[in-house]
Protein backbone atom coordinates (compact mmCIF):
# COMPACT_ATOMS: atom_id res chain seq x y z
CA UNK A 1 0.00 0.00 0.00
CA UNK A 2 1.42 2.76 -0.85
CA UNK A 3 0.79 6.86 -0.04
CA UNK A 4 -1.72 7.06 -3.26
CA UNK A 5 -3.68 4.23 -3.18
CA UNK A 6 -6.75 6.53 -1.94
CA UNK A 7 -5.67 8.67 -4.52
CA UNK A 8 -9.37 7.40 -6.79
CA UNK A 9 -8.51 8.50 -10.48
CA UNK A 10 -5.99 10.94 -10.97
CA UNK A 11 -3.51 8.83 -12.62
CA UNK A 12 -1.55 12.19 -14.34
CA UNK A 13 -1.93 13.68 -11.14
CA UNK A 14 -0.01 11.17 -9.34
CA UNK A 15 2.34 10.79 -11.77
CA UNK A 16 3.15 14.67 -11.19
CA UNK A 17 3.32 14.30 -7.57
CA UNK A 18 5.40 11.18 -7.24
CA UNK A 19 8.03 13.06 -9.98
CA UNK A 20 8.16 15.85 -7.69
CA UNK A 21 8.63 13.61 -4.18
CA UNK A 22 11.77 11.76 -6.23
CA UNK A 23 13.09 15.05 -7.25
CA UNK A 24 12.38 16.82 -3.92
CA UNK A 25 14.47 13.52 -1.92
CA UNK A 26 17.47 14.15 -4.25
CA UNK A 27 17.35 17.99 -3.07
CA UNK A 28 17.33 17.16 0.15
CA UNK A 29 19.88 14.88 -0.27
CA UNK A 30 22.22 16.86 -2.20
CA UNK A 31 21.75 20.11 -0.05
CA UNK A 32 22.62 17.88 3.09
CA UNK A 33 26.29 16.43 1.33
CA UNK A 34 26.87 19.94 0.01
CA UNK A 35 26.04 18.86 -3.94
CA UNK A 36 24.67 21.66 -6.22
CA UNK A 37 21.02 21.19 -6.65
CA UNK A 38 19.15 20.39 -10.21
CA UNK A 39 18.13 23.49 -11.63
CA UNK A 40 15.17 20.93 -13.59
CA UNK A 41 13.56 19.63 -10.30
CA UNK A 42 10.11 19.53 -10.50
CA UNK A 43 9.83 20.12 -6.96
CA UNK A 44 8.55 23.79 -5.63
CA UNK A 45 7.59 25.19 -2.45
CA UNK A 46 4.02 26.20 -3.52
CA UNK A 47 1.56 24.30 -5.15
CA UNK A 48 -2.28 24.88 -5.71
CA UNK A 49 -4.57 22.06 -6.01
CA UNK A 50 -8.21 22.36 -7.84
CA UNK A 51 -10.65 20.25 -9.19
CA UNK A 52 -14.67 19.96 -8.00
CA UNK A 53 -15.96 18.78 -4.72
CA UNK A 54 -15.19 15.32 -4.17
CA UNK A 55 -12.54 14.65 -6.41
CA UNK A 56 -9.72 14.20 -3.94
CA UNK A 57 -7.69 17.44 -3.55
CA UNK A 58 -6.75 17.25 -0.12
CA UNK A 59 -6.53 13.51 -0.29
CA UNK A 60 -3.92 14.53 -2.87
CA UNK A 61 -2.48 17.28 -1.39
CA UNK A 62 -1.66 15.06 1.84
CA UNK A 63 -0.35 11.66 -0.30
CA UNK A 64 2.15 14.38 -1.64
CA UNK A 65 2.90 15.37 2.36
CA UNK A 66 3.73 11.59 3.47
CA UNK A 67 5.88 11.26 -0.01
CA UNK A 68 7.83 14.15 1.12
CA UNK A 69 8.26 13.01 4.75
CA UNK A 70 9.23 9.90 3.41
CA UNK A 71 11.76 7.93 5.52
CA UNK A 72 11.88 4.30 3.85
CA UNK A 73 15.36 3.00 3.18
CA UNK A 74 14.68 1.48 -0.34
CA UNK A 75 14.85 5.17 -1.57
CA UNK A 76 18.42 4.78 -1.01
CA UNK A 77 18.35 1.65 -3.49
CA UNK A 78 16.38 4.04 -6.04
CA UNK A 79 12.80 3.21 -5.01
CA UNK A 80 10.16 6.25 -4.94
CA UNK A 81 9.67 8.06 -2.16
CA UNK A 82 5.47 7.07 -0.61
CA UNK A 83 5.84 3.81 0.83
CA UNK A 84 3.15 4.07 2.56
CA UNK A 85 4.12 1.89 5.66
CA UNK A 86 7.59 4.03 7.02
CA UNK A 87 6.81 6.41 10.12
CA UNK A 88 7.32 9.68 8.21
CA UNK A 89 4.43 8.46 5.73
CA UNK A 90 2.39 7.02 8.31
CA UNK A 91 2.28 9.71 10.94
CA UNK A 92 1.54 12.37 7.78
CA UNK A 93 -1.51 10.56 6.82
CA UNK A 94 -3.29 10.15 10.24
CA UNK A 95 -2.51 13.40 11.09
CA UNK A 96 0.58 13.27 13.46
CA UNK A 97 3.43 14.40 12.20
CA UNK A 98 5.18 17.40 13.61
CA UNK A 99 6.17 19.23 10.46
CA UNK A 100 2.62 18.35 8.23
CA UNK A 101 0.46 20.71 9.49
CA UNK A 102 -3.12 20.18 7.84
CA UNK A 103 -5.87 23.49 7.91
CA UNK A 104 -9.47 23.09 7.50
CA UNK A 105 -12.33 25.11 8.98
CA UNK A 106 -15.67 24.14 9.93
CA UNK A 107 -16.31 28.28 9.82
CA UNK A 108 -17.81 30.66 7.17
CA UNK A 109 -14.35 31.67 6.14
CA UNK A 110 -10.43 32.10 7.66
CA UNK A 111 -9.03 35.28 8.87
CA UNK A 112 -6.39 37.14 9.33
CA UNK A 113 -5.32 36.09 12.80
CA UNK A 114 -5.40 32.24 11.49
CA UNK A 115 -3.66 32.95 8.55
CA UNK A 116 -0.20 34.49 10.58
CA UNK A 117 -0.40 31.94 12.84
CA UNK A 118 0.38 29.42 9.84
CA UNK A 119 2.58 32.15 8.69
CA UNK A 120 4.64 32.45 11.63
CA UNK A 121 4.43 28.60 11.85
CA UNK A 122 5.83 27.67 7.95
CA UNK A 123 8.61 30.56 8.83
CA UNK A 124 10.11 27.53 11.23
CA UNK A 125 12.87 24.80 10.13
CA UNK A 126 11.71 21.01 10.00
CA UNK A 127 11.84 19.65 13.57
CA UNK A 128 11.84 15.59 12.99
CA UNK A 129 11.61 15.35 8.85
CA UNK A 130 12.29 16.60 5.70
CA UNK A 131 10.33 19.18 4.98
CA UNK A 132 8.10 21.55 6.67
CA UNK A 133 4.40 21.27 5.12
CA UNK A 134 1.43 23.59 5.09
CA UNK A 135 -1.79 22.13 3.81
CA UNK A 136 -4.40 24.70 3.72
CA UNK A 137 -7.45 22.37 2.60
CA UNK A 138 -9.81 25.72 2.60
CA UNK A 139 -7.75 28.35 0.32
CA UNK A 140 -11.23 29.05 -1.01
CA UNK A 141 -12.17 30.60 2.02
CA UNK A 142 -9.53 33.11 3.05
CA UNK A 143 -10.33 36.81 3.27
CA UNK A 144 -9.19 39.42 1.22
CA UNK A 145 -7.33 40.41 4.16
CA UNK A 146 -5.99 36.50 4.87
CA UNK A 147 -5.19 36.15 1.31
CA UNK A 148 -2.95 39.28 1.47
CA UNK A 149 -0.97 38.09 4.79
CA UNK A 150 -0.26 34.36 2.73
CA UNK A 151 0.62 36.06 -0.57
CA UNK A 152 4.38 37.59 1.21
CA UNK A 153 5.08 33.33 2.82
CA UNK A 154 3.93 31.86 -0.61
CA UNK A 155 6.26 34.20 -2.58
CA UNK A 156 8.93 34.26 -0.22
CA UNK A 157 9.27 30.86 1.55
CA UNK A 158 11.73 29.19 4.04
CA UNK A 159 13.96 27.02 2.42
CA UNK A 160 12.56 23.75 3.71
CA UNK A 161 8.94 24.85 3.81
CA UNK A 162 5.99 23.82 1.31
CA UNK A 163 2.77 25.61 1.05
CA UNK A 164 0.08 22.95 -0.26
CA UNK A 165 -3.84 25.27 -1.23
CA UNK A 166 -6.55 23.25 -1.87
CA UNK A 167 -9.38 25.09 -3.82
CA UNK A 168 -12.27 24.12 -6.26
CA UNK A 169 -11.44 26.23 -9.31
CA UNK A 170 -8.33 28.76 -9.68
CA UNK A 171 -10.93 31.73 -9.85
CA UNK A 172 -11.11 31.06 -5.92
CA UNK A 173 -7.39 31.87 -5.21
CA UNK A 174 -6.11 35.58 -5.43
CA UNK A 175 -4.43 36.13 -8.98
CA UNK A 176 -1.43 36.73 -6.97
CA UNK A 177 -1.51 33.85 -4.73
CA UNK A 178 -2.17 31.44 -7.83
CA UNK A 179 0.46 33.12 -9.74
CA UNK A 180 3.22 31.37 -7.43
CA UNK A 181 2.01 28.28 -7.11
CA UNK A 182 2.62 25.28 -9.34
CA UNK A 183 -1.04 24.02 -10.44
CA UNK A 184 -2.46 20.64 -10.66
CA UNK A 185 -6.56 20.39 -11.25
CA UNK A 186 -7.96 16.95 -10.42
CA UNK A 187 -11.28 15.64 -12.33
CA UNK A 188 -14.25 13.84 -11.11
CA UNK A 189 -13.10 10.15 -10.77
CA UNK A 190 -14.97 7.57 -12.52
CA UNK A 191 -18.48 5.87 -10.91
CA UNK A 192 -16.65 2.32 -10.92
CA UNK A 193 -13.44 3.93 -9.35
CA UNK A 194 -15.24 5.26 -6.48
CA UNK A 195 -17.46 2.11 -5.87
CA UNK A 196 -14.34 0.34 -5.82
CA UNK A 197 -12.57 2.03 -3.32
CA UNK A 198 -15.58 2.03 -1.17
CA UNK A 199 -15.60 -1.94 -1.40
CA UNK A 200 -11.83 -2.67 -0.73
CA UNK A 201 -10.98 -0.01 1.73
CA UNK A 202 -14.25 0.50 3.60
CA UNK A 203 -15.84 -3.40 3.30
CA UNK A 204 -18.85 -1.60 2.21
CA UNK A 205 -21.54 -4.56 0.08
CA UNK A 206 -20.48 -4.15 -3.84
CA UNK A 207 -23.93 -3.55 -4.74
CA UNK A 208 -24.60 -0.57 -2.13
CA UNK A 209 -20.91 0.57 -2.84
CA UNK A 210 -21.80 0.95 -6.89
CA UNK A 211 -25.55 2.72 -6.07
CA UNK A 212 -24.12 5.37 -3.33
CA UNK A 213 -21.09 6.12 -6.53
CA UNK A 214 -23.81 6.31 -8.68
CA UNK A 215 -26.05 8.60 -6.99
CA UNK A 216 -23.51 10.33 -5.57
CA UNK A 217 -21.60 10.71 -9.36
CA UNK A 218 -18.32 10.06 -8.34
CA UNK A 219 -18.04 12.35 -5.11
CA UNK A 220 -16.06 9.77 -2.88
CA UNK A 221 -16.78 11.73 0.46
CA UNK A 222 -20.27 11.86 0.03
CA UNK A 223 -20.36 8.30 -1.35
CA UNK A 224 -18.72 6.79 1.87
CA UNK A 225 -21.41 9.04 3.82
CA UNK A 226 -24.38 7.42 1.55
CA UNK A 227 -23.33 4.33 2.03
CA UNK A 228 -22.75 3.86 5.68
CA UNK A 229 -25.12 6.77 7.46
CA UNK A 230 -28.79 5.58 7.30
CA UNK A 231 -29.72 9.43 8.29
CA UNK A 232 -27.71 10.49 4.94
CA UNK A 233 -30.10 7.98 2.94
CA UNK A 234 -33.35 9.09 4.32
CA UNK A 235 -32.30 12.80 3.81
CA UNK A 236 -31.93 12.21 0.28
CA UNK A 237 -34.98 10.31 -0.25
CA UNK A 238 -36.86 13.12 1.61
CA UNK A 239 -34.76 16.07 -0.91
CA UNK A 240 -35.69 13.85 -4.12
CA UNK A 241 -39.34 13.70 -3.11
CA UNK A 242 -39.57 17.59 -3.25
CA UNK A 243 -40.24 17.67 -7.65
CA UNK A 244 -43.41 15.86 -6.80
CA UNK A 245 -44.33 17.73 -4.24
CA UNK A 246 -44.25 21.70 -5.72
CA UNK A 247 -47.98 21.02 -7.65
CA UNK A 248 -49.54 23.72 -5.49
CA UNK A 249 -48.29 27.11 -3.67
CA UNK A 250 -48.89 25.38 -0.33
CA UNK A 251 -46.77 21.94 -1.07
CA UNK A 252 -43.62 24.84 -2.12
CA UNK A 253 -44.01 26.34 0.66
CA UNK A 254 -43.95 23.09 3.22
CA UNK A 255 -40.96 21.58 0.91
CA UNK A 256 -38.89 24.68 1.41
CA UNK A 257 -39.61 24.86 5.03
CA UNK A 258 -39.06 21.25 5.36
CA UNK A 259 -35.12 21.66 3.73
CA UNK A 260 -34.40 24.18 5.90
CA UNK A 261 -35.65 22.25 8.97
CA UNK A 262 -33.53 19.12 7.74
CA UNK A 263 -30.41 21.32 7.52
CA UNK A 264 -31.08 22.83 10.58
CA UNK A 265 -31.29 19.45 12.54
CA UNK A 266 -27.89 18.76 10.90
CA UNK A 267 -26.34 21.36 12.38
CA UNK A 268 -28.02 20.94 16.14
CA UNK A 269 -26.86 17.40 15.53
CA UNK A 270 -23.20 18.27 14.94
CA UNK A 271 -23.50 20.76 17.88
CA UNK A 272 -24.65 18.31 20.29
CA UNK A 273 -21.76 16.57 19.58
CA UNK A 274 -18.89 18.56 19.89
CA UNK A 275 -20.04 21.56 21.21
CA UNK A 276 -20.69 20.14 24.74
CA UNK A 277 -16.85 18.66 24.36
CA UNK A 278 -15.09 21.93 23.58
CA UNK A 279 -17.17 23.73 26.39
CA UNK A 280 -16.38 21.28 29.27
CA UNK A 281 -12.62 21.18 28.01
CA UNK A 282 -12.12 25.02 27.72
CA UNK A 283 -13.69 25.02 31.35
CA UNK A 284 -11.34 22.82 33.13
CA UNK A 285 -8.76 24.39 30.85
CA UNK A 286 -9.74 27.83 32.58
CA UNK A 287 -9.83 26.59 36.43
CA UNK A 288 -13.58 26.37 36.07
CA UNK A 289 -15.47 23.94 38.18
CA UNK A 290 -18.35 21.54 37.93
CA UNK A 291 -21.67 23.44 38.46
CA UNK A 292 -19.50 26.06 39.68
CA UNK A 293 -19.06 29.66 38.66
CA UNK A 294 -16.03 30.20 36.60
CA UNK A 295 -13.02 32.37 37.55
CA UNK A 296 -12.95 35.88 37.00
CA UNK A 297 -11.38 37.00 33.43
CA UNK A 298 -12.74 34.05 31.66
CA UNK A 299 -15.28 35.43 30.37
CA UNK A 300 -14.25 36.72 26.89
CA UNK A 301 -12.91 33.26 26.57
CA UNK A 302 -15.82 31.58 26.82
CA UNK A 303 -17.73 34.29 24.31
CA UNK A 304 -14.87 33.82 22.11
CA UNK A 305 -15.71 29.82 22.01
CA UNK A 306 -19.38 30.73 21.75
CA UNK A 307 -19.02 32.53 18.37
CA UNK A 308 -17.33 30.27 17.19
CA UNK A 309 -19.51 27.30 17.94
CA UNK A 310 -22.40 29.98 16.62
CA UNK A 311 -20.23 30.31 12.99
CA UNK A 312 -19.37 26.87 12.81
CA UNK A 313 -23.56 25.64 12.57
CA UNK A 314 -23.91 28.45 10.34
CA UNK A 315 -21.50 26.95 8.19
CA UNK A 316 -23.11 23.57 9.05
CA UNK A 317 -26.52 24.57 8.10
CA UNK A 318 -25.28 26.03 4.79
CA UNK A 319 -23.05 22.97 3.70
CA UNK A 320 -26.31 20.38 4.37
CA UNK A 321 -28.47 22.76 2.63
CA UNK A 322 -26.25 23.30 -0.42
CA UNK A 323 -25.84 19.33 -0.57
CA UNK A 324 -29.69 18.87 -0.93
CA UNK A 325 -29.62 21.35 -3.98
CA UNK A 326 -26.59 19.42 -5.09
CA UNK A 327 -28.95 16.50 -4.91
CA UNK A 328 -31.71 18.58 -6.42
CA UNK A 329 -29.65 19.64 -9.30
CA UNK A 330 -28.97 15.53 -9.72
CA UNK A 331 -32.34 14.70 -9.88
CA UNK A 332 -33.65 17.44 -12.76
CA UNK A 333 -30.40 16.75 -14.80
CA UNK A 334 -31.86 12.98 -15.32
CA UNK A 335 -35.04 14.38 -15.93
CA UNK A 336 -33.20 16.40 -19.51
CA UNK A 337 -30.96 13.09 -19.83
CA UNK A 338 -34.35 10.95 -20.04
CA UNK A 339 -36.06 14.15 -22.12
CA UNK A 340 -33.70 14.37 -24.69
CA UNK A 341 -33.17 10.59 -25.09
CA UNK A 342 -29.35 10.84 -23.95
CA UNK A 343 -27.34 7.96 -23.22
CA UNK A 344 -26.12 9.81 -19.88
CA UNK A 345 -26.23 6.91 -17.29
CA UNK A 346 -28.87 8.23 -14.65
CA UNK A 347 -27.98 8.65 -11.17
CA UNK A 348 -30.68 8.21 -9.40
CA UNK A 349 -32.16 5.04 -10.84
CA UNK A 350 -33.68 4.54 -7.54
CA UNK A 351 -36.22 6.97 -8.00
CA UNK A 352 -36.86 6.04 -11.54
CA UNK A 353 -40.82 6.59 -11.09
CA UNK A 354 -40.43 9.74 -10.15
CA UNK A 355 -37.89 10.80 -13.04
CA UNK A 356 -40.14 9.23 -15.71
CA UNK A 357 -43.59 11.22 -14.02
CA UNK A 358 -41.53 14.35 -14.00
CA UNK A 359 -39.95 13.98 -17.99
CA UNK A 360 -43.14 13.20 -19.22
CA UNK A 361 -45.13 15.76 -17.33
CA UNK A 362 -42.76 18.98 -18.81
CA UNK A 363 -40.55 19.98 -21.56
CA UNK A 364 -36.54 20.15 -21.65
CA UNK A 365 -36.95 23.99 -20.95
CA UNK A 366 -38.74 23.65 -17.99
CA UNK A 367 -36.51 21.46 -16.96
CA UNK A 368 -33.86 23.79 -17.64
CA UNK A 369 -35.44 26.77 -16.01
CA UNK A 370 -35.94 24.64 -12.87
CA UNK A 371 -32.10 23.77 -12.76
CA UNK A 372 -31.32 27.26 -13.13
CA UNK A 373 -33.64 28.13 -10.18
CA UNK A 374 -31.98 25.53 -7.87
CA UNK A 375 -28.42 27.63 -9.09
CA UNK A 376 -29.30 30.88 -8.30
CA UNK A 377 -30.64 29.83 -5.03
CA UNK A 378 -27.33 28.46 -4.31
CA UNK A 379 -25.95 31.95 -5.34
CA UNK A 380 -28.35 33.94 -3.46
CA UNK A 381 -27.44 32.00 -0.72
CA UNK A 382 -23.75 32.57 -1.28
CA UNK A 383 -24.43 36.85 -0.91
CA UNK A 384 -26.49 35.91 2.37
CA UNK A 385 -29.65 36.03 1.47
CA UNK A 386 -31.91 34.32 4.48
CA UNK A 387 -31.75 31.01 3.17
CA UNK A 388 -35.81 30.06 4.10
CA UNK A 389 -36.70 33.18 1.31
CA UNK A 390 -34.16 31.68 -1.29
CA UNK A 391 -35.48 28.39 -0.58
CA UNK A 392 -39.28 29.11 -0.93
CA UNK A 393 -38.26 31.29 -4.24
CA UNK A 394 -36.54 28.42 -5.61
CA UNK A 395 -39.66 25.67 -5.06
CA UNK A 396 -42.07 28.20 -6.14
CA UNK A 397 -39.99 28.47 -9.68
CA UNK A 398 -40.00 24.68 -9.97
CA UNK A 399 -43.68 24.66 -9.54
CA UNK A 400 -43.76 27.55 -12.19
CA UNK A 401 -41.30 25.45 -14.64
Amino acid sequence: MTVWDDLVGQDRVQEQLAAAAKDADALVTAVSEGEPLDQGSKMTHAWLFTGPPGSGRSTAARAFAAALQCTSPDRALGGAPGCGFCDGCHTSLIGTHADVEVIRTDLLSIGVKETRDLVRRAQLSPAVGRWQIIVLEDADRLTEGAGNVLLKAVEEPAPRTVWMLCAPSLEDVLPTIRSRCRHLTLSTPPVEAVADVLIRRDGIDPERAHAAARATQGHIGRARRLATDERARARRAAVLKVPLRVADVGGCLKAAQELIDTSTEDAKQLAEEVDVKETEDLKAALGGVAGGRMPRGTAGAMKELEDKQKRRKTRTQRDSLDLALTELTGFYRDVLALQLGSKLAIANTDVQDSLDRVAESSTPAQTLRRIESVIACREAMDRNVAPLLAVEAMTMALRAG
